[in-house]
C-alpha cells in the first residue's frame, strides 16, 4: 500500500511564466493632491475634464440598475451603432476594455514566443506591456528627430517573423502625427500576411488635413486594423470601451480571444448615447484643441521647443530635468507624468497653473 510522505516539503511556490520576469510596470497618471486652499488639478492621464455628454450619465445610472444580470456579450446595441456611423460591417467589429484591451487581443491573436511585434519607440507605454506578457519579442523603432515614426526605419525591421505592427497616430506621447502619403506607401510595402494596427485613440483631436482616417485606409486592405476609443474624446474613461475595426478574420479572432462579457452594459449603452449626441462631443473637442494651440502658443513664447500636437496633448521633452520640472508643476497644483513631459490639455485653471510653473522653470534653467 502506498502511503503519503510525512516528511514535510519545501514551500517553492507556484510556477510562473518566466515572461513576467522584468515586465515593465504600467504606469497611471497620480492623483492630484494639492496643499491646503491649493486647488491641484491631474494632467497626466489625458483625460477629458468634461463631464458625461448630455444624456449619457442617465443612461448609465438607468443600466446600473441591471447589474445584476450580465452584459450583452457580443455588444449588439453598441456593435450596430458604430456599424452605423463608420459605414462597416457589423461583422467588422469587435469591442473591448478600452482600446488597450483590444490592443491585448491582437497580440494574443497574431503574435507568441519566437515571433515579434513591431512599433515605434517612444509611443504608448501598454506596447512593451502587453509583448511581453504575449511571449513575443518587442522590437522598437526609435522614433526621427522631429519625434515621428521613422516608417522607413520600421519596414527596414520587418523580419518574418513579425506578426504585427502598431502605428500610433496621433503618437503618444508625442503627439505627432504620420501623414498620409508616407503612410500609404508604408502600408503597401509590409507583407500582406502582417497586421498593422493604426492606434487612432486621439483620432477626434487631429485638425491636419493630410492626416488619414485610418478607417478609409482599411476597407481595400485586409491586414490593416483600426483601434478606436471612448476614453479621450467621448470622456468614458472610468468605463473601459474601445473597439477594433478589421475586416472579418481578424474581427472574429478579436472576438475569440477577448474576455467574456469584459464590456459592461453600464459602458455600452453610455457609448451608445455618447455616440448619440454628436453635436456636443464637437463643441468640446473644439474647446479643446483651441486650448492646445494656447498652450502650445504660450508655451512656445516661453522658449520651449514644442512638437506640434494633433492630439489632447502637449509634449516637451525634457530629458535630465524631467523629474525637476514634474515636481515644480506639482508644486504648482498640476500633475505632470515622467520620462519626458507629456501634458494634458485640462480646464483653462489648470491650464494656466501648468504654464504659469513652466514660465517660472524655463526662467531659473
Amino acid at each position: 500500500m502506498t502511503t503519503v510522505s510525512e516528511t514535510p516539503q519545501p514551500q517553492q511556490g507556484p510556477r510562473l511564466r518566466e515572461v513576467l520576469q522584468g515586465i515593465p510596470t504600467y504606469k497611471p497618471g497620480k492623483p492630484a493632491v494639492g496643499a491646503a486652499g491649493v486647488p491641484a488639478f491631474k494632467l497626466s492621464s489625458n483625460e477629458n475634464p468634461y463631464p458625461p455628454l448630455p444624456g449619457v450619465l442617465e443612461t448609465a445610472v438607468a443600466a446600473a440598475g441591471t447589474i445584476n444580470r450580465y452584459p450583452d456579450m457580443g455588444c449588439t446595441g453598441l456593435v450596430a451603432e458604430l456599424a452605423q456611423r463608420y459605414g462597416v460591417p457589423e461583422s467588422h467589429i469587435a469591442t473591448g476594455t478600452g482600446s488597450v484591451g483590444v490592443a491585448q487581443s491582437l497580440i494574443h491573436a497574431t503574435a507568441g514566443p519566437g515571433d515579434e511585434v513591431l512599433y515605434a519607440w517612444r509611443s504608448f507605454e501598454a506596447y512593451p506591456i502587453i509583448v511581453q506578457i504575449s511571449g513575443a519579442a518587442s522590437v522598437q523603432v526609435p522614433l526621427t528627430d522631429g519625434d515621428v515614426h521613422d516608417l522607413d526605419a520600421m519596414l527596414a525591421a520587418v523580419t518574418g517573423r513579425t506578426r504585427l505592427i502598431f502605428v500610433c497616430n496621433p503618437n503618444n506621447p508625442t503627439g505627432t502625427v504620420v501623414r498620409r502619403a508616407e503612410l500609404e506607401r508604408f502600408l503597401d510595402a509590409v507583407p500582406s500576411d502582417v497586421l498593422i494596427v493604426l492606434d487612432e485613440a486621439y483620432t477626434e483631436f487631429v485638425r491636419d488635413a493630410d492626416v488619414p482616417d485610418g478607417v478609409e485606409l482599411y476597407r481595400d486592405r485586409p491586414n490593416v486594423c483600426v483601434l478606436r476609443t471612448f476614453s479621450k474624446a467621448y470622456g468614458l474613461a472610468g468605463l473601459r470601451v474601445g473597439f477594433a475595426i478589421a475586416h472579418e478574420p481578424v474581427a472574429t479572432a478579436l472576438r475569440q480571444t477577448a474576455v467574456p462579457f469584459g464590456v459592461s452594459q453600464l459602458a455600452q449603452d453610455a457609448a451608445v448615447a455618447s455616440l448619440r449626441s454628436e453635436d456636443a462631443l464637437l463643441e468640446r473637442v473644439a474647446a479643446l484643441v483651441a486650448e492646445r494651440d494656447r498652450v502650445e502658443a504660450a508655451l512656445t513664447a516661453q522658449g520651449w521647443t514644442v512638437r506640434p500636437s494633433q492630439a489632447n496633448f502637449v509634449w516637451l521633452r525634457l530629458g535630465g530635468q524631467t523629474a525637476d520640472f514634474a515636481a515644480a508643476c506639482a508644486a504648482a497644483g498640476v500633475v505632470v507624468p515622467g520620462e519626458g513631459v507629456r501634458v494634458t490639455i485640462g480646464e483653462v485653471e489648470a491650464n494656466d497653473l501648468f504654464l504659469a510653473a513652466a514660465e517660472v522653470f524655463r526662467k531659473e534653467l
